[in-house]
C-alpha cells in the first residue's frame, strides 16, 4: 500500500505516469494546454454551468448504444489557470489507475482521498512537469515571475508550491487580503511563524505591489504581489539554510 512507498518511488511513479501523458499528447515543453491533452487522451471537454464545482469526470452514454464515453463536464470561469487546473485534476482522475499499476497497489483498496490526493498531484505535475519545471525553477534562481512567464497555464500559487516539491530547501508564505493564509516547508520539522525579516518583506510588496527581496540569518527572502481589482494576494519565497530559524 501507499505507506509502505518512500518519497522518492511516489514522486517517480507519478512523473512516469505525466511523461506518458504528454507523449501520447505530443507535447515537448510548456506551456501544457490541459484542454488539449484531455482531448488528445480521447477525453470530450463540455461546458456545464449547471454544476456547482468547477469539473467533473463523467462517462456519458454513446449515441445509438455505443460504449459510455469519458467526458470532463468543465464550469465556465473567467480565470484559465482555473480552467485548466480543473481539466488537469479530472485527467489525474481518468489515469489515477496507471498510477496505482505503476505503484503495484490495488485500486480497488484505495479510499477516495487517496485518489484525490493522486488527482491532485498529477494536475500540479502534469501542468508543471517536473522534467521541463526543476529546471526552469533552477535557470530562473526560483523567480516566481519567469516562472510564470515560462509556465502562464498554472498560477502563481501553484507555481510556489511545486517549489516545495524540489530538493532546495525553503518556506513558502501566501497571504490574501492582509492575512497569512497558507504557509509550508520542505524540510523536517514544522514551519515558524514568519519571522521579523519575512513580514518586513511582506509588507513592502503588499504596499508597493512589485516584487522585493531581502536577507535573514538563513538565507534569502523573496516577495511577489499577485494583486488583481479586489484583491491582493502575496506570495513570499523563504530560502532556508541548515534547521528552522
Amino acid at each position: 500500500m501507499f505507506s509502505t512507498l518512500t518519497v522518492e518511488e511516489w514522486a517517480a511513479g507519478l512523473d512516469a505516469v505525466v511523461t506518458e501523458i504528454l507523449e501520447a499528447a505530443r507535447l515537448y515543453g510548456p506551456p501544457v494546454d490541459a484542454i488539449a491533452v484531455a482531448q488528445a487522451l480521447g477525453l470530450t471537454v463540455a461546458l456545464d454551468d449547471c454544476q456547482q464545482g468547477r469539473a467533473r469526470y463523467v462517462r456519458l452514454r454513446g449515441h445509438r448504444g455505443g460504449p459510455p464515453r469519458p467526458t470532463i463536464l468543465l464550469r465556465s470561469d473567467s480565470r484559465a489557470e482555473r480552467r485548466h487546473w480543473a481539466v488537469a485534476h479530472e485527467i489525474g482522475e481518468h489515469v489515477a489507475h496507471r498510477v496505482f499499476r505503476l505503484l503495484d497497489v490495488d485500486p480497488r483498496t484505495v479510499s477516495p482521498a487517496i485518489r484525490e490526493t493522486v488527482a491532485n498531484q498529477m494536475a500540479g505535475r502534469l501542468l508543471l512537469p517536473t522534467a521541463w519545471f526543476a529546471p526552469a525553477a533552477a535557470a530562473t534562481d526560483w523567480d516566481l515571475a519567469a516562472l510564470k512567464a515560462r509556465f502562464p497555464t498554472a498560477s502563481h500559487e501553484l507555481i510556489a508550491r511545486r517549489t516545495l516539491e524540489l530538493p532546495s530547501p525553503a518556506i513558502v508564505t501566501v497571504f490574501d487580503q492582509g492575512r497569512l493564509t497558507w504557509r509550508r516547508g520542505n524540510v523536517p520539522g514544522r514551519a515558524p511563524p514568519p519571522s521579523p525579516e519575512e513580514i518586513r518583506c511582506w509588507n513592502a510588496v503588499h504596499r508597493e505591489a512589485r516584487p522585493r527581496h531581502a536577507a535573514h540569518a538563513a538565507g534569502r527572502i523573496r516577495g511577489w504581489p499577485v494583486h488583481e481589482p479586489g484583491w491582493k494576494r502575496e506570495i513570499l519565497r523563504t530560502e532556508i539554510a541548515g534547521e528552522w530559524a
